[in-house]
């Protein structure tokens, strides 16, 4: 049996591409983006009373892996060796249905002329993702205590030192004038490892658009050397 399910917003997110999303929801605080409701899910009426809560659940879809397929064993990235578990022991975004499903603040509630935005952070999603549904998350309900996290609690999330130039200072600086908090969400995002397991003692430097710049960065051992953050457009 098959179901259709329609889109009910589109998310317009810091990340504009994959690489460097983090694994999870919540763990790059000052990554924000917004939900833009679409007809007919845009009436004031259908988040009338959201604004009482503080988190959200969000259903969404891996749009870009759609036609890719999906296998019963995943090799998850943070792994050593080529341990596999099945696809519903892990959080692949290879799935036989697509879905995700994240934990984010609510900032605020924007109300447009023709529209509404859900201004949230904390968020995992790449830009453009379709939204399916929203939810509020409940505390007392939806935490849990006496939890158990399977093979997930042998995997440790390493904090790295972050060395900036004066030459890319200057740059985040200059970008602090149109996203004020942009230095947390650099600063945050690069203290976590986002590389697979494989990479980790591969020295390289990486590049990840967010917001409206190119960052570039490498890492060595514990380190991460932040290169530069410019606009695409300066590129010569």
């Amino acid at each position: 049996m098959k179901y259709c399910f329609d889109r009910i917003g589109i998310v317009h997110s810091c990340y504009k591409e994959k690489f460097a999303i983090p694994r999870q929801a919540g763990l790059v605080k000052h990554a924000t983006a917004s939900i833009e409701l679409i007809a007919p899910y845009n009436h004031p009426d259908t988040v009338r009373g959201l604004d009482g809560f503080s988190h959200l659940w969000i259903s969404f879809v891996f749009h870009q892996h759609v036609q890719k397929g999906w296998k019963n064993l995943v090799n998850p990235p943070r792994v050593e060796g080529q341990a596999r578990y099945g696809v519903f022991a892990t959080r692949s975004s290879f799935r036989p249905n697509p879905m995700g499903l994240s934990v984010v603040k609510l900032e605020s509630i924007e109300y447009a002329v023709d529209t509404i935005f859900l201004q949230i952070s904390g968020v995992d999603f790449l830009d453009k993702t379709p939204v399916l549904d929203i939810k509020p998350y409940i505390s007392y309900s939806d935490s849990q205590e006496n939890t158990r996290s399977g093979f997930i609690t042998d995997i440790g999330e390493p904090e790295f030192q972050i060395i900036y130039s004066k030459q890319v200072r200057s740059e985040i600086n200059l970008a602090k004038e149109k996203y004020p908090d942009i230095d947390l969400f650099i600063e945050e995002l690069l203290h976590i490892d986002h590389r697979p397991h494989y990479m980790k003692n591969i020295k390289k430097s990486y590049n990840s658009r967010v917001y409206d710049y190119d960052l570039r960065w490498s890492m060595d051992k514990q380190t991460v050397y932040v290169q530069s953050l410019f606009e695409p457009r300066k590129r010569s």
